[in-house]
């Protein structure tokens, strides 16, 4: 088992930016490929970034292409997201993934979210 556990998130203006940590326990972060998705009410969970966890490989969705940057520190067992020039389109819950394999909707272990609220 994998616990993760977000941090970070908060209120911001747009254009600003915002941090947020996923901390895993349980089992050796570094056997889990990691991403982020995030979710607004009425809506489908999004997926915004992911880092492989054998070759460090990262892709994005296209609308944080630029703008966000996803990485990982194996020695504190935790991933970060790097959000700047924040939009209010941006504004949602942000949830941390883990997965032996690939990172999509279906990953195996998922933390509880936080919140990210941008405004204009």
């Amino acid at each position: 088992q994998v616990q993760l556990v977000e941090s970070g998130g908060g209120l911001v203006q747009a254009g600003g930016s915002l941090r947020l940590s996923c901390t895993a326990s349980g089992r050796d972060f570094s056997n889990y490929s990691m991403g982020w998705f995030r979710q607004t009410p009425g809506k489908e969970r999004e997926f915004v970034a992911r880092i492989s966890r054998s070759t460090g490989d990262t892709s994005y969705a296209y609308s944080v292409k630029g703008r966000f940057t996803i990485s990982r520190d194996g020695a504190k067992n935790t991933g970060y997201l790097q959000m700047d020039s924040l939009k209010p389109e941006d504004t949602a819950v942000y949830y941390c993934a883990a997965d032996p394999s690939v990172i999509t909707p279906w990953s195996k272990y998922w933390g509880q979210g936080t919140q990210v609220t941008v405004s204009s």
